[in-house]
């Protein structure tokens, strides 16, 4: 039987005041219902059946003990814990100035047994943001309050709006967590959490930046159990998915990622850098900020402060016998211009810029003073991407085309009503929307003369380069995403 047969009120209904969820889940012990005059416990193994005796006796009335599926226990727990984070009004009204809290390392934050309010707050925050499978949580102070929002599926939701007397000691207990100077409030901090959510690691990288009216703290959670992909589970059409996979075998020579903030770059890398790493190649990066540990993958975290810049930790990769090198960012000529003539030299680069499409970092790199011709010689390939919502499958519904797509030949679309499994949002997941632009003699010769990024992509679409706006195109016409979906991430055709 599957937990969905029990009601989680009721059982909450049964557990004594003096015994918490974090007794019951230690202790392997759950009571599941009555049954006449007697109240079933549930133990999940002969192992925990001694527990359920001990407990017995903070039970009233009879109790009768029986074996039940641990995993139908687990799941039980999560729904019970689920009811208890909800942010209660009286914690809230009891949350007072908080001068100072201890450290925590890496603590479970689904847990009941904590007493101070403030503490409870943040639990359940970050609680609701994994369940919800928040990717960031933003905590905004205002004139007169401080709100609070998720983003979930890359668009932001308001979650919670709090007076303005609760902004310090929210703030200074995020900021204890993650191990940052509380007494420093008018310059930039960065910081970690580790929490666990039922059985699950997530790391959060805490920033925290001075406004008029308080400190404004964004928090991005990394669930390392749903970090990293591999390429073959990003989603990219098997023709530039074997394309992409060419371009990487190389020994030598650069690949650029593009895109806006958000757009799942470090990710598409991380899956690259997955496949590439073996034993016998020594592969390094320089990251600003290391998001994911990569086995077998040497990871330098950019420290301006201590002098350690993309530019000055690249020089210090090439006197350490490379094959595989990843920087994080082009961001100057320095970086650009180095990391070019490394893959001149033997090595295969990897790198992202910001631009909004393939072709223009080609030209990118020319305005940042790389030389065209060693930009022609250097570069194997460029993938822009973008990151779209899925049309949740739970509630997507048939619709008529907007006009625009109509005009492309696609009379009905998907799109969500909104449920539970949503939010209401329409929208459960999303996924990669990719343009791959390879490099062969034609276009090296174009780009050596200096060729504008129009020229470029017209001489690829003779070459079967497909646009964002096509790609996107195709995944609208198949139903899993919407034509505003496409519009919001891609823009206008």
């Amino acid at each position: 039987m599957s937990e969905t047969g029990f009601d989680p009120e009721e059982i909450l209904s049964l557990i004594p005041e003096n015994l918490s969820l974090d007794t019951l889940r230690g202790a392997g012990v759950l009571p599941l219902r009555r049954e006449g005059d007697s109240l079933v416990l549930a133990v999940s193994s002969l192992e925990t059946y001694g527990n359920a005796q001990l407990l017995s006796r903070s039970f009233e009335g009879k109790i009768r003990i029986e074996i039940a599926d641990p995993a139908l226990m687990n799941g039980l727990f999560d729904r019970l814990y689920t009811l208890r984070s909800r942010i209660a009004s009286d914690d809230l009204e009891a949350i007072e100035g908080v001068l100072d809290l201890d450290t925590v390392a890496r603590e479970d934050i689904q847990s009941d047994s904590v007493s101070a309010p403030v503490i409870r707050l943040v639990n359940s925050l970050l609680f609701e943001a994994v369940k919800e499978r928040a990717t960031d949580i933003h905590v905004e102070p205002f004139e007169d309050r401080c709100e609070i929002r998720f983003r979930v599926d890359g668009v932001l939701h308001e979650k919670l709006s709090l007076p303005k007397t609760h902004q310090a000691p929210l703030t200074t207990r995020i900021k204890v967590m993650a191990r940052m100077d509380i007494s420093e409030r008018f310059s930039p901090q960065d910081g970690r959490i580790g929490i666990s959510v039922g059985g699950r690691s997530v790391d959060i990288r805490v920033g925290s930046v001075p406004t008029r009216h308080g400190e404004r703290l964004a928090l991005r959670l990394l669930d390392k159990r749903q970090g990293l992909l591999t390429l073959d589970q990003l989603g990219m059409p098997e023709k530039s998915r074997a394309a992409l996979e060419g371009m990487v075998s190389r020994p030598y020579g650069m690949i650029l990622l593009t895109g806006p903030t958000g757009s799942g770059k470090t990710t598409t890398l991380y899956a690259i850098l997955q496949k590439l790493a073996r034993p016998e190649v020594n592969i390094i990066t320089v990251e600003d900020p290391i998001e994911y540990d990569l086995p077998g993958v040497g990871q330098i975290q950019v420290n301006e402060k201590a002098g350690v810049t993309f530019a000055s930790a690249l020089r210090a990769i090439l006197r350490q016998d490379p094959d595989i090198i990843m920087v994080g960012e082009m961001r100057d000529f320095e970086t650009a211009h180095m990391g070019v003539q490394a893959s001149l030299t033997g090595h295969l680069v990897l790198s992202t810029l910001h631009t909004n499409d393939a072709p223009s970092a080609v030209v990118r790199l020319a305005d940042m003073g790389v030389e065209s011709y060693l930009v022609a010689g250097s570069l194997l390939g460029v993938v822009a991407q973008r990151l779209v919502r899925r049309t949740c499958p739970s509630c997507s519904a048939e619709a008529e085309a907007p006009p625009p797509f109509r005009k492309a030949g696609i009379e009905t679309v998907q799109r969500g009503t909104g449920c539970e499994q949503c939010l209401g949002t329409g929208y459960y997941g999303r996924f990669g929307l990719y343009e791959l632009l390879v490099m062969d003699d034609s276009l090296r010769e174009a780009v050596s003369k200096g060729a504008s990024s129009s020229k470029i992509r017209e001489l690829a679409r003779e070459r079967g380069f497909k646009t964002l706006w096509e790609a996107g195109l195709k995944r609208v016409r198949q139903g899993l995403t919407t034509p505003e979906e496409l519009i919001r991430a891609v823009g206008e055709a």
